[in-house]
């Protein structure tokens, strides 16, 4: 603490609470503004006190001087803004509801509607005590409205006052401030009287304005967005750029809007902005961060020239004229610019980005020998800048404009007339409203005449024929529009009108009149004959052209209503992307995303990542690769490496035959002793099914050259089968067989001995002891009655209940009834150790065809 004499207590109380930090806000103003306080502590300084309190006394001269300063400049701020707040009058409110008009209003809108307000509201024809006030605001409004500049920055940012970016200064400002000097050194050069950043607060957007306005907007019109936040001195420096941008790239079509880094950080993560200020733009519906200087303007234009979709313009020449003037089957006009630069304008390439759904665009420099023919062929003059429209007429544009200096206005206006072939394509539900929208409340009927066709050359002809009677067609684009469709693109759209009585049978090159009620619901009505054939000559044309145009006109009429409603669904996009074109824009998008979020400092981390992964999959890789080398050779040792290298669809040493009466002598009757035929039925259905599980059991026996395997249709050997199942009762009788119930049962036929052994999935075998009890009983029954259904159990195709024999033994030993073949495996190794029951035949069938 200060050792103060008894004398100056009571007087260096003030200073005492600084000193302790208890200073309220009213000993505040005190000690800035009472000049005493400093003579205090001048006197304090000069006495006998000790040299640390001295020092701390001097710190604190130093603080409260800056301290007064500060006061000084604060009181004169809060004087000046209450000045000018006093001298001008309240914010001027929406100038459209002022005057009562509305945003799309004309200027001779404006003006009728400022008339009658003055006339109202003027002074001196009303008694009104608020009229002065009234009037002041009227003449506001229609100032703001009138002028086209000022009307622009309101209706983009909501700017009212004038002169905003630059305020008037006050005389005091003129003068000599004792702050200059504070403010003013060095590199820091801090104006508030000039620079505000309540512009910025202007033009400000929420997050939410982003995903729901400007988002849908960009595919049409780029957006540059500024992130700045309050004590942002670097966004006070780059103001005066940010209005030249302002000004250079709003009239010609580019959106500027800023956003609060701090009030909407989850905008500014979602943009990936990682400092402020920062600038990113908008376009095609992706957001990319500019990462140069914020100073320069030509490197931001350049940077927005850069983002624009890939051959924007396509560079034309004497070669590819005609070329891309027939390119019309894509549903667009062409375009064609004329100008002696190298590249397109800025507001050129601005425009083909607004159109390039409805128009081709194509960039011819002159001046150059490969453009002189274009140049002399369509009279383009040298010193103007001109723009050309083709439809399907490629030698005469149907529209034309030379000038100077294009504006982008004047582009738009022209392109927007004439944007349309003479026969559109409904390609698309915004093709479909564009060229038949719907209009239900107008009291004239607006028609369209739809030609139904296919994407083929055949029907060039009759689509032809329809564009030249759109051409000639005395209704004007207004009241009636021609278009064709493709049947094989919109087929829900051509079976939705198709669904009716009067519709033709065969929709294709007939045409429907259609008035649209709504979105979905429309009425329509068919022509009753065909409109044009390939074969059909000249008169017949010009009936089906004066038909068409009689339907018409009768259609038009008020009293005449169209027989037939329908409802449409949304017309398929034929111009959507790919799957193969999708992944490309991925992959590019991702590529963007990554250059705009990794800097130099991330490239190293990243490349390290990579290089460390790449390194533990080659790694693992060998080392797969390695153990798979030693199980090949372990199996090798073993001798089963190529019993089980190869998966059994995909072997050719294992082959199957069809039984076929050409075969089989070769697969049955002359089979050496030793060798057996394994046999699988099967039919048609159930063919594709059974063979791949019966090769697959099979192929462990693949090396056994005593051995061969077939398959037998039903369909083809019934009969057989039927009489080799005779041959093996003690009797002969006739057996009645369903064929569904032989799929999937399996015969070794051994040829030389005469006999074989079935197997079936439904009937398992016994063992011996049951096998010859249950042989017994069924030769018992066959020599009691030989019709008896029984004796054909032991084969497996008994479907009757009365073998309890069959029931209680086998209901255990049951497979899954699906896979008909689950037991073979089994089977087959009872077979090879002669365990299956065998059953002789005294000869071998004749194989006939059932």
């Amino acid at each position: 603490m200060f050792c103060f004499n008894d004398r100056f207590k009571l007087n260096n109380e003030i200073f005492i609470n600084i000193y302790k930090n208890k200073v309220k806000f009213m000993s505040w103003f005190d000690i800035l503004v009472k000049p005493q306080f400093i003579s205090r502590i001048n006197f304090i300084n000069k006495s006998s006190l000790l040299k640390s309190d001295k020092y701390n006394i001097v710190n604190m001269k130093s603080i409260v001087s800056f301290l007064r300063s500060l006061m000084y400049f604060t009181v004169i701020f809060i004087v000046v803004n209450i000045l000018s707040v006093a001298d001008a009058s309240e914010p001027l409110r929406n100038p459209y509801e002022v005057l009562g008009v509305t945003r799309h209003a004309t200027i001779q809108d404006i003006r009728k509607a400022y008339k009658n307000l003055v006339k109202e509201w003027h002074p001196d024809k009303t008694d009104h005590p608020g009229a002065e006030n009234k009037f002041v605001e009227i003449t506001k409004a229609y100032e703001l409205l009138s002028d086209p500049e000022r009307r622009r920055k309101f209706d983009n940012h909501g700017i009212t006052e004038e002169h905003i970016s630059r305020p008037k200064q006050s005389n005091y400002f003129h003068k000599t401030d004792p702050l200059d000097e504070l403010f003013s050194g060095g590199n820091f050069k801090f104006h508030y009287q000039t620079r505000d950043l309540s512009f910025f607060h202007k033009m400000s957007i929420s997050y939410r304005t982003y995903e729901n306005n400007v988002v849908p907007k960009s595919y049409r019109t780029p957006y540059f967005i500024l992130f700045y936040y309050d004590w942002c001195f670097t966004c006070f420096q780059i103001e005066p750029t940010w209005r030249r941008l302002i000004d250079e790239l709003e009239p010609i079509g580019v959106k500027l809007v800023t956003a609060h880094a701090e009030r909407e950080p989850s905008f500014a993560r979602r943009v990936s902005v990682h400092s402020v200020p920062c600038l990113a733009i908008t376009l095609d519906g992706r957001t990319s961060i500019y990462k140069d200087s914020l100073f320069s303007e030509k490197r931001i234009v350049e940077f927005l020239r850069n983002k624009f979709p890939y051959k924007l313009f396509q560079n034309i020449n004497d070669n590819n004229i005609d070329q891309f003037l027939s390119g019309w089957v894509d549903n667009k006009i062409r375009a064609l610019i004329f100008e002696k630069r190298d590249s397109p304008r800025l507001r050129y390439l601005l425009v083909a980005f607004h159109h390039r759904e409805r128009v081709a665009f194509g960039f011819v420099q002159l001046g150059k020998p490969e453009t002189e023919a274009i140049a002399l062929k369509y009279k383009i003059p040298k010193d103007m800048n001109t723009l050309l429209l083709f439809n399907e007429n490629s030698e005469k544009p149907m529209a034309s404009v030379s000038m100077k200096d294009i504006s982008s206005e004047t582009m738009h206006n022209v392109i927007k007339n004439n944007n349309y072939l003479t026969l559109p394509r409904l390609s698309n539900q915004a093709m479909l409203d564009s060229v038949c929208p719907p209009e239900w409340l107008k009291p004239q009927k607006r028609l369209c005449a739809i030609l139904v066709s296919q994407n083929s050359a055949i029907h060039d002809l009759a689509r032809h024929k329809f564009r030249q009677a759109a051409m000639e067609s005395p209704y004007s684009t207004e009241r009636v529009r021609y278009t064709y469709i493709f049947k094989e693109s919109q087929p829900e759209f051509v079976a939705a009108l198709s669904a009716s009585e009067g519709s033709p049978m065969e929709p294709l090159l007939h045409i429907v009149i259609i008035w649209r009620r709504d979105v979905n619901n429309l009425k329509y009505e068919w022509l009753k004959t065909q409109w044009v054939e390939p074969t059909q000559d000249e008169n017949k044309w010009n009936e089906s052209r004066r038909n068409l145009e009689q339907t018409i006109q009768r259609l038009l009429r008020i009293s005449e209503a169209l027989p037939y409603a329908a409802k449409i669904e949304e017309l398929a996009d034929e111009h959507a992307q790919g799957t193969v074109d999708k992944i490309i824009g991925r992959a590019l998008l991702a590529v963007d995303y990554i250059s705009d979020n990794i800097s130099k400092e991330h490239v190293l981390p990243l490349i390290s990542v990579i290089a460390t992964l790449v390194l533990i999959g080659a790694a693992g890789y060998g080392m797969s690769y390695l153990v798979k080398l030693e199980e090949i050779s372990i199996k090798m040792k073993k001798g089963d490496y190529e019993n089980n290298s190869k998966p059994p669809q995909l072997s050719s040493q294992l082959r199957l035959h069809e039984l076929r009466a050409e075969k089989y002598n070769g697969l049955v009757r002359l089979l050496k002793p030793g060798c057996r035929t394994i046999i699988l039925l099967v039919d048609h259905q159930s063919r594709l099914k059974l063979i791949p599980a019966f090769h697959k059991a099979i192929w462990p026996y693949r090396k056994n050259k005593t051995l061969m395997f077939s398959y037998m249709n039903m369909e083809r050997g019934l009969n057989w089968y039927k009489k080799l199942l005779s041959l093996s009762l003690p009797d002969l009788i006739e057996l009645n067989i369903n064929p569904k119930n032989c799929v999937g049962t399996v015969l070794a036929l051994n040829g030389h001995r005469k006999y074989f052994c079935i197997y079936h999935a439904k009937h398992p075998e016994c063992n011996k002891d049951k096998e010859s009890k249950r042989m017994e009983r069924i030769t018992k029954q066959m020599s009691q009655r030989s019709d008896d259904a029984e004796a054909g159990a032991f084969i497996g195709f008994d479907n009757s209940s009365d073998s309890e024999i069959s029931q209680d033994e086998m209901k255990n030993n049951l497979p899954d009834p699906n896979k008909p073949l689950a037991g073979l495996p089994n089977w087959l190794d009872r077979l090879f150790e002669g365990s299956t029951q065998r059953y002789h035949v005294n000869y071998w069938p004749d194989f006939t065809a059932k």
